[in-house]
């Protein structure tokens, strides 16, 4: 029997575990392949990929990211292979069965919920070695009518077989993400969220996951990331874990998790922040909104000053980068709320901050009450949200354009210096900026045009000018700073207007060569020849004192900043003043 296991993922880089457990599952009765392609792909091409398999049956993977186009892979595949089974299973399809099987007439079966057991039950049923009674978790159409088979007992994860061992993964370990679950299941039972409906969390064996963690490191692992809900739940469990990273990661590899910060201990971050090598870590946290009404309605407990104690540590400590997440359209957070939401989290400075939209997934308990919140959203994946009793479609826009540039200006840290300037001195909160700019943005439809680099600079420069009641010279001043400081070679093209005169650049190189100490004795030391001066070195006029602006002082000078390029490190800064050539 040919039996082929298929999903789109978002992205090449992605790797899709649950596959891979339901062979490593199947085997060594079955043998099954994995297919792997991404929604971007070609429907036509992965239809014909996967036919010239032969497959007695597919199984695709399923989630609200690709359950679109997987339904035209399926449509497709059953025209031209008619007599090949097709089961689904996922998440996307776990839930609301009677529709999907509705809708997608071209399914056979559906397992719902965890499916390694199933699934291996399901296939010894087409085979002809069990009964299709004998075979739980599934669903599916009989005369018409939906079928649907109790659940089974849960398996023992300590006894699972390894998901990574398979030979012809091996050449892509390097390139992709490798995804790591040492557990399942969730302890609190948000709203919106379908870990929220599995009861209790269960262990894989840790000896093992250890194994599979060298494993994939042997193999060249770059990115691996544990997909478990809330890595920290067991205090012990979380410090054995993160001893053993520290003590045995290769170089290069960085782990990611996803943390429960209101419940991580001081005595962990500070463990953390004395032991790990910097950059070996990196937190996911899931805020959502400081909201307490609305937090209290989606039955999220969350202790805000908890989590931002643990966020600052972790910030201070200048070892692990944090990712939070907020979600805008929860239950009685309406536009004000949000933005306080956003200020009291961005207060915070996260490395960085993603702004998201509610989804009312199928299964979750939001989604059941939608009608009590007045929600309306699209009843298609990924469900998102028009609007609900608070909050207009209006409200929804302005937010995604603060998104918008959000992403561009502080998650890919561009120009951080000039953010904070703008956010602390000139508007009245960082929300205001984003979302101010954001609108701005999308008035001159700069979001259906592609940009470079330097346009991200004249566009907040232009957006600043227009708006007016900001210090453009101390702007100017910062975002030059902000744009040379990502340099390692002097730029061909520069996108500021004011330069420095031609004789006064002369008159100034001269100086520095006679007397390169006027420019600090770290400059002084470099001992540069009169060829490497002009070749690495950049003058630009600037109206603030480096120096000072080091210190977190904001101090106004008349003058010219000095950068000197150096290859493989930071350029080194300074300001002259301009009083040295009157």
């Amino acid at each position: 029997m040919n039996i082929v296991l298929s999903t789109l993922n978002a992205k090449y880089i992605h790797t899709n575990i649950a596959l891979r457990y339901l062979k490593s599952f199947a085997k060594p009765e079955f043998e099954p392949i994995i297919a792997e392609y991404t929604i971007k792909d070609p429907s036509f091409n992965i239809v014909s990929e996967i036919y010239q398999k032969h497959p007695d049956v597919v199984g695709f993977s399923c989630y609200i990211w690709n359950i679109e186009e997987t339904i035209r892979v399926i449509r497709m595949l059953k025209k031209v292979s008619p007599n090949t089974t097709i089961i689904l299973g996922g998440p996307e399809v776990s839930y609301d069965v009677h529709d999907w099987l509705r809708r997608i007439k071209e399914v056979d079966y559906i397992i719902m919920g965890e499916g390694e057991y199933s699934f291996k039950q399901l296939l010894f049923y087409l085979k002809g070695d069990i009964p299709l009674e004998d075979v739980p978790g599934i669903c599916y159409l009989k005369d018409n009518k939906v079928v649907i088979h109790p659940q089974p007992k849960k398996v023992d994860l300590r006894e699972m077989p390894s998901p990574y061992r398979f030979e012809e993964d091996i050449p892509d370990i390097p390139k992709r993400i490798s995804y790591i679950e040492t557990s399942r299941g969730c302890p609190f039972s948000c709203q919106f969220c379908l870990s929220s409906i599995e009861v209790g969390v269960r262990y894989f064996s840790r000896e093992k996951i250890k194994d599979e963690i060298r494993y994939l490191m042997s193999k060249g692992a770059k990115t691996i990331k544990f997909v478990d809900r809330t890595f920290n739940i067991s205090r012990s469990y979380a410090m054995e874990m993160f001893q053993f990273l520290i003590d045995e990661h290769e170089p290069g590899v960085v782990f990611q998790f996803e943390i429960t910060a209101d419940i991580m201990r001081p005595e962990v971050i500070q463990f953390l922040n004395d032991n790990a090598p910097k950059g070996l870590f990196r937190f996911e946290i899931g805020v959502q909104s400081t909201n307490d009404l609305t937090n209290e309605l989606v039955k999220r407990r969350q202790n805000f000053e908890k989590l931002s104690r643990t966020v600052t540590m972790v910030k201070e400590g200048g070892k692990i980068d944090q990712h939070l997440d907020l979600i805008a359209g929860l239950p009685e957070e309406d536009y004000a709320s949000f933005r306080q939401t956003f200020n009291d989290v961005f207060a915070m400075r996260p490395e960085e901050l993603q702004l998201g939209f509610l989804k009312l997934l199928r299964g979750t308990g939001l989604r059941l009450q939608a009608q009590q919140f007045g929600y309306e959203y699209v009843d298609m994946a990924p469900y998102e949200i028009f609007a609900n009793n608070l909050l207009t479609f209006d409200d929804i826009l302005r937010i995604k354009q603060a998104e918008d540039v959000l992403e561009k200006y502080w998650n890919d840290h561009r120009m951080d210096r000039t953010v904070e300037y703008l956010v602390t001195e000139v508007f009245e909160s960082p929300f205001d900026f984003f979302q101010e700019f954001g609108t701005y943005w999308e008035e001159r439809a700069w979001s259906r045009i592609g940009h470079q680099l330097e346009d991200l600079f004249n566009r907040l420069l232009l957006f600043l000018h227009d708006r007016g009641s900001v210090n453009l010279e101390f702007v100017t001043s910062l975002m030059q700073l902000d744009y040379l400081a990502v340099q390692q070679f002097q730029p061909r093209k520069i996108w500021w207007d004011k330069r420095v005169a031609s004789d006064v650049s002369k008159k100034l190189l001269q100086q520095l060569r006679e007397n390169p100490a006027i420019a600090g004795e770290e400059f002084a030391s470099f001992q540069l020849n009169e060829k490497e001066l002009y070749k690495h070195t950049l003058l630009v006029p600037f109206s603030l004192d480096y120096e000072a602006l080091e210190n977190g002082e904001l101090t106004a000078q008349n003058g010219y900043l000095l950068t000197y390029f150096r290859k493989d490190e930071k350029p080194y800064f300074t300001t002259i003043s301009s009083s040295l050539i009157s």
